[in-house]
């Protein structure tokens, strides 16, 4: 049976059925009250030792998949009320406090029917620079500690109402306890307690009022509905024991990997080989809203939001694969506001074309039972994916497998965005096994700054990513530069020079005009990556076993742009071929002279472990940018106060013996290095220019849309990825070799630029360029004086020989030579004077 008619035939089951009854029939659990109880409320059993049985919300969007416009309009219709029990100027000076994880999103749609109102939620994911403002236990939850961590302590330090919001009032000890917690530091007159439904049992019934008297504060309680659960004697035994027997079975059912059925006993859903598509979907949230109310979120970010909705819900209508009909839109954990409203925003986007469904995952272990009268039907398990600080576990997704959705789009934060959400067994491949189509989106995760740290806007842009900004695929790399595309940066390549050499401009402040490669050049490029792919994917693996070895077993890999990107996607390839994991990658701006992009470092270390993060470049020449790169990290690690960047870069080749960690110490031929951004994605050299780059900017780089038909980026990727399976045995017997051996620089390489330096009368190491990268380089971006070329050096220069014959530059064969070739730049370059035989340049 497909998943659509399973889904097709719960629906049917399902009519008229009420999500209680299982558990009714075998516990004696009871509801009463209010007639709506029953549509409001189904009933579950959990691996609870606290309380066996879980009131399941049908609207509240978090267990059970249900139209974002009836999750919103009921958190909504819930703050009219208390905007109403308020009135108007009490209203206009309250504030929302919603509880993790639960209700955040219903706290925060309780806020938008205040209107004006700020919300904040507690969370349990600690932020080491934000200062607790408080934090109290809900001791019938799976996970118990609470922080409230206000980005403006002041959020908190009113006199206006505190409405706190949570999806169930039952005994009142959560309420009781935030209160007493935050009255003590925050006194005010007056507190609003609102639920969807208040089941507080006769005994709780006065306990509101009695702590209300005992701190000389008002407390109202606003509601949807209100009943009482009633509960046999020895439920929580018989609760224990039934979740135990089913959940035997279930695990006994689902040991091996299957494709179907869509459900297993228990309602388990088995173990299956994903068969469905993953793929990113760019949202392109503003940089200005934050991703939820963690640390606050004001009327402001709630105007900016609303503006953003229709184009993002835009862009995820046009990703979803034609003829879907049923979509869920699938939110994470305590992030349940963003997804709601997206999802919202694409039900009024596709209209009564497609069915959009809301619901979200969840740390809380609940039984599935695939029976029309209990509410959890399905369980989907995957592993924790966002570091959470009480370490790995379980998570959740209810009511998705076997529910006949067409497409899922999975909304998370970035910092959730890990190796674990897309591993084999992770969240995104667990939905591929029963769900034709996925789509990843990603909201940017804003963790307020370290106080440390110089002021700068309350978020970073999120990485750019291909389509859009380079050819690379959108999970390939992301960029964290500004797109500078429109900006006019080429200067003729004999001006830069002047400019440069003269002191009067650095040459990050301008682009030399793109080298367009002859027929004879590009067959000679062609040839050298046929001849060289195998020993680039040996050296490859062989830096990507070691990183993994020595640096992380999960390292989040950043490119030094651009030289380095190629390298960078490469080495997440292999890590994915090789070991099957998904690397994060992205690519940062680093120009000698003026150290590495502080906004990216804040970004990454918002967003990632700096002890994780490991920088890649492709080949090292004399080891400027290795010295430029420690020099950065300690002025950062001044200016910032965040440790734990480890400088020492991972390159594919050492020629210059200047770092530990490199896949070969050969001097020779990287077919990137040949070609600028027509191999590395079509993106330009970056730029650092002050009336282009702010002081809260990422660094630019230009994006050559122009040259798509030139692109040579894929070939040369897959060329090499290509070679991975020939070269596996290779790579571990090299990786064995390097890292038994001494791998300490020697700087030999730097020793020999300044020996060569004096000897032809240059004086200035930044004009020697040593190594066939660098001299390549030089041939393609400066104005070269002469080429020195290791004696008997073969075709790993036949590429230099044909740039050196077109600019007519003398090729200078040198005995001993410890690199392969080193170029030249004159130091007494005047304009015009392009070549050691006066030969016009001509690119």
């Amino acid at each position: 049976m497909t998943e659509r008619a399973h889904a097709e035939g719960h629906a049917e089951e399902h009519a008229g059925t009420w999500s209680g009854r299982w558990v009714a029939e075998r516990l004696g659990v009871a509801l009463t009250g209010d007639e709506a109880l029953t549509g409001l409320l189904g009933l579950a059993l959990r691996r609870n030792p606290k309380r066996a049985h879980l009131l399941v919300s049908n609207v509240l969007g978090k267990h059970v998949p249900q139209s974002p416009s009836v999750v919103h309009g009921h958190g909504v219709a819930l703050g009219r009320r208390v905007r109403d029990l308020l009135g108007a100027e009490a209203a206009a000076r309250a504030v929302v406090l919603g509880y993790a994880e639960t209700a955040t999103g219903l706290g925060h749609s309780v806020a938008d029917g205040l209107d004006s109102a700020p919300y904040l939620h507690s969370t349990r994911r600690p932020v080491a620079t934000v200062a607790r403002a408080g934090g109290f236990e809900e001791s019938h939850s799976h996970a118990t500690s609470h922080l409230l961590l206000p980005e403006d302590p002041a959020l908190l330090a009113g006199d206006g109402p505190l409405v706190l919001v949570d999806d169930e009032f039952s005994t009142g000890n959560t309420v009781l306890n935030t209160v007493r917690a935050l009255h003590e530091r925050y006194p005010r007159k007056r507190y609003v307690v609102v639920a969807l439904v208040d089941m507080r049992s006769p005994a709780d019934a006065g306990r509101l009022d009695d702590f209300a008297r005992e701190i000389g504060a008002r407390v109202d309680l606003v509601t949807t509905a209100s009943g009482t659960v009633q509960l046999p004697p020895g439920v929580l035994e018989k609760g224990q024991e039934l979740v135990a027997r089913h959940e035997t079975a279930a695990a006994e059912a689902t040991t091996e990997p299957t494709t179907a059925p869509a459900t297993g006993p228990a309602g388990r859903v088995p173990v299956a080989a994903p068969s469905g598509t993953v793929r990113r979907v760019e949202l392109h949230w503003p940089h200005d809203v934050p991703d939820g109310g963690r640390h606050g979120f004001t009327p402001a970010h709630r105007a900016r939001l609303e503006a953003a909705l229709p184009a993002m819900a835009a862009r995820i209508a046009e990703a979803l694969p034609a003829g879907a009909r049923r979509v869920l839109v699938l939110g994470f954990e305590e992030l349940m506001y963003a997804p709601l409203r997206l999802a919202q925003a694409l039900e009024q986007t596709v209209r009564g074309d497609v069915a959009v469904r809301y619901s979200t995952t969840t740390r809380s272990p609940v039984l599935a039972v695939d029976d029309p009268g209990y509410a959890i039907r399905t369980r989907l398990v995957f592993p924790a994916h966002d570091d959470p600080a009480d370490g790995p576990g379980e998570r959740y997704a209810y009511n998705v497998a076997g529910a006949g959705f067409d497409a899922v789009v999975a909304v998370v934060d970035s910092a959730a965005d890990t190796p674990a959400l897309h591993a084999p067994d992770g969240l995104t491949a667990r939905l591929a096994a029963h769900v034709p189509h996925v789509l990843l989106a990603v909201v940017p995760s804003y963790v307020p700054r370290s106080p440390h740290a110089p002021e700068r806007p309350s978020m970073l842009p999120e990485p750019l990513r291909g389509p859009d900004f380079s050819s690379y695929a959108p999970d390939e790399v992301g960029w964290l530069l500004q797109d500078l595309s429109d900006v006019t940066l080429e200067a003729p390549t004999e001006e830069r020079e002047e400019a440069i050499q003269s002191g009067g401009a650095h040459y990050a402040e301008s682009l030399p005009v793109e080298y367009q490669p002859s027929d004879q050049y590009q067959q000679l490029f062609h040839a050298a990556l046929k001849t060289s792919a195998a020993r680039l994917a040996r050296a490859v693996g062989a830096v990507t076993e070691i990183v993994l070895a020595e640096r992380s077993p999960r390292p989040v890999l950043v490119s030094l742009a651009r030289a380095g990107t190629p390298v960078g996607v490469l080495m997440r390839r292999w890590a994915q071929f090789r070991h099957g994991l998904d690397l994060p990658h992205y690519a940062v701006s680093i120009v000698r002279g003026r150290g590495i992009d502080a906004n990216a470092l804040r970004w990454l270390a918002e967003h990632h472990d700096p002890a994780d993060v490991v920088f890649v470049d492709g080949w090292t020449g004399k080891g400027a940018i290795t010295r430029e790169l420690a020099a950065a990290l300690r002025a950062f690690e001044d200016s910032d106060g965040i440790t734990g960047f480890d400088p020492e870069i991972a390159v594919l080749a050492d020629p210059g013996s200047c770092v530990r960690t490199y896949g070969t110490r050969d001097d020779f031929l990287i077919p990137s290095a040949c070609l600028n951004s027509t191999v590395s994605g079509l993106i330009s050299r970056t730029v650092l220019r002050a009336d282009l780059v702010g002081p809260h900017d990422f660094h630019g780089a230009k994006f050559y849309r122009e040259l798509a038909g030139a692109d040579l980026s894929p070939a040369f990727l897959d060329a090499v990825s290509a070679c991975f399976p020939e070269v596996t045995e290779a790579v571990d017997a090299q990786a064995k070799d390097l890292l038994s051996a001494d791998r300490a620089p020697t700087w030999e390489g730097w020793a020999a630029v300044e020996r060569i330096s004096e000897e032809y009368g240059i004086h200035d190491v930044n004009l020697v360029k040593p190594g066939v990268g660098e001299t390549t380089r030089v041939m393609l971006r400066r104005v070269p004086w002469k080429v020195l070329a290791r004696a008997g050096a073969g075709a790993d220069l036949d590429h230099v020989r044909l740039l050196a014959e077109q600019r007519g530059v003398p090729v200078e064969e040198v005995a001993d030579l410890p690199y392969t070739c080193v170029g030249l730049i004159h130091p007494q370059y005047t304009r015009g004077a392009t070549g050691a035989d006066g030969k016009a340049v001509t690119l």
